[in-house]
């Protein structure tokens, strides 16, 4: 909505790149850890979803939330602080119905604000070369 606002179409495509890009680390780290997911181990509490079939570690949506909060965060730093609010209800909400610990939460946060930086970093060097 704020590329759309702003017309930021570049930011807009930067998104989803690092979006798509957490998607893609978060699942195949997944498969590496094989991490199983709390309702697997433990009977009680019960979750207040469905129980997704991969593993648990890291978590998709905290990295994909932050790594979205933080790209928009170098374009729109003044929307930082409420984008990062967003991004941690995002993960906080997977610990709150059961489908994930928190370190798993913390570790999708650390995947997905890293992608975003090194994305950041290799688009800023490109602009670099080119210009």
């Amino acid at each position: 909505m704020l590329c759309a606002l702003y017309r930021r179409w570049g930011v807009f495509a930067l998104t989803l790149i690092a979006v798509l890009v957490a998607d893609l680390s978060a699942t195949g780290l997944k498969a590496l850890f094989d991490r199983p997911r709390p309702p697997l181990r433990y009977s009680e509490p019960k979750t207040l979803v469905p129980v997704p079939h991969d593993a648990s570690f890291p978590s998709g949506h905290a990295a994909t939330s932050f790594a979205a909060a933080t790209v928009l965060s170098f374009s729109f730093p003044r929307f930082a602080p409420l984008l990062y609010v967003l991004a941690a209800a995002v993960a906080f909400s997977r610990v709150y119905v059961g489908v994930h610990y928190p370190l798993d939460v913390i570790g999708g946060a650390l995947l997905g604000t890293l992608v975003a930086v090194a994305l950041r970093l290799l688009v800023n060097r490109r602009a670099r070369r080119s210009a």
